[in-house]
């Protein structure tokens, strides 16, 4: 496939988030290279890899093993404590990773990316060691959602953009082997914390995620290196986007899909061990095997959408996600759960990693993808930050068969918003790359 017919990609969009003219111009400092000039190999090139996948690893993946700590807070430290007041604490962490990963872009087009490194990593580790000598619901916030949520976003930025700057040709590899980390990090971390919490106790088993952490983020410190800078600081905020229909739309669909996507995420392990469908055992691994199906929904749909286009591929996975968690309600052995996890994992990984591409491919001016990116990911922090709450509230007003009613009903009301998208931006002909 030629490189003109080729879907846009995130790290196309990080070569363009500056905006000519803005009075943050830069012209003291280098002006990135051409892609001519750009490594796309060797030993340095893919440390960036490295230090990439450790900033996955502890920034979705530890976001993506929230809900083992949903599931241990509610007979654990925070019994007292309603369904959504302890969802509140993924949401915020989760709302925080996006929100103020979309609002440092300056900062790292300032050249701020290794104090970005240093100060995301100590939040980090400090939340995790300030989480283990936490008795309270106050403590556990502040603790796990507003310091470790700041931090992870923080490093959410250095994590998608270094890569664009040593690589070009072989970008998708390398972006694709980084991204794993946020869905091997989302296996290993509850793993890790249901296998030592019952022998050494919650306060050790936090410590020890938060010293994995403390190794894989010095890693990262370690061996990312800034090639070259940015010629230009980007705008936070492009107000044409405001009457562009399709992105608009588009953004719509992600808010509504992330306000209902991640009601599985947070409650499926709860529901299985309730309802003895599934051992304690067994139902703690059922968020890491989603995490693990995961994995694979966000390389093989991503590989299909340089072809079919990206709107394409996230309608169907998304309507499929939704259906999937529908079917939850009908969910009643252990082997049906298990298939239905699976499959929702896989599906689902399309929500989580085609909407950079896409708000790329729905912006016209290449000059402001970046900062369109941004306010995409902001606006979907909002879907993010309300959606588990308000499921967690529902669990305890009427139980589990409305909760997968509401994350069902508005994944698939922000799949027909993205659909809308679709058809405004391309026309209602199917065989159209989109």
């Amino acid at each position: 496939m030629s490189n003109e017919s080729k879907t846009p990609s995130f790290e196309d969009a990080e070569k363009s988030v500056s905006v000519p003219g803005s009075d943050a111009d830069v012209t003291s400092r280098p002006v990135t290279s051409s892609a001519s000039d750009v490594p796309n190999g060797g030993a340095k090139a893919w440390l960036q890899v490295l230090g990439s996948f450790f900033l996955f690893f502890n920034t979705w993946g530890i976001l993506n093993a929230f809900g083992t700590y949903e599931t241990y807070y509610g007979t654990g430290i925070l019994s007292s404590s309603s369904p959504s007041q302890i969802a509140w604490i993924g949401s915020i962490q989760a709302f925080l990773l996006l929100f103020v990963g979309s609002v440092t872009g300056p900062l790292y087009d300032a050249g701020y990316v290794h104090q970005l490194l240093w100060v995301g990593s100590l939040l980090v580790v400090a939340g995790q060691m300030l989480l283990s000598l936490c008795t309270t619901y106050t403590e556990v916030v502040l603790a796990q959602a507003v310091t470790i949520g700041i931090g992870t976003g923080l490093l959410f930025v250095p994590a998608v953009a270094i890569l664009q700057q040593y690589f070009s040709t072989r970008i998708a590899a390398a972006t694709g082997l980084s991204a794993a980390g946020g869905s091997i990090g989302g296996v290993i971390y509850p793993i890790v914390f249901h296998r030592l919490q019952p022998r050494i106790g919650f306060p050790w088993a936090t410590r020890v995620l938060g010293f994995i952490a403390l190794a894989g983020l010095s890693v990262s410190i370690m061996v990312i290196r800034v090639r070259v800078s940015p010629p230009q600081r980007r705008k936070l905020i492009d107000l044409t986007a405001f009457v562009d229909l399709p992105f608009m739309l588009f953004s719509v669909g992600c808010i509504l899909a992330f306000m209902g996507m991640y009601a599985p995420f947070f409650f499926v392990e709860s529901y299985v061990i309730r309802n003895n469908i599934l051992s304690e055992n067994m139902g703690f691994y059922l968020l890491s095997i989603m995490n693990g199906t995961s994995l694979f929904g966000r390389i093989f749909p991503n590989a299909g959408a340089d072809k079919t286009g990206p709107l394409n591929m996230i309608i169907p996975c998304g309507a499929i996600t939704g259906m999937l968690c529908l079917c939850l309600i009908a969910a009643k052995s252990s082997a049906a759960v298990i298939v239905l996890m699976a499959l929702y994992g896989f599906f689902s990984g399309s929500l989580v990693s085609l909407p950079p591409t896409i708000f790329a491919s729905l912006t016209k001016d290449r000059r402001v993808i970046g900062t369109r990116m941004g306010m995409g990911f902001a606006l979907s922090s909002v879907g993010v930050l309300v959606g588990s709450p308000i499921a967690g509230q529902i669990l305890g007003a009427s139980g589990f068969t409305n909760v997968w009613v509401f994350g069902g009903v508005l994944t698939l009301a922000g799949v027909a918003s993205m659909l809308a998208a679709r058809l405004v931006s391309a026309g209602p002909k199917l065989m159209v790359k989109a």
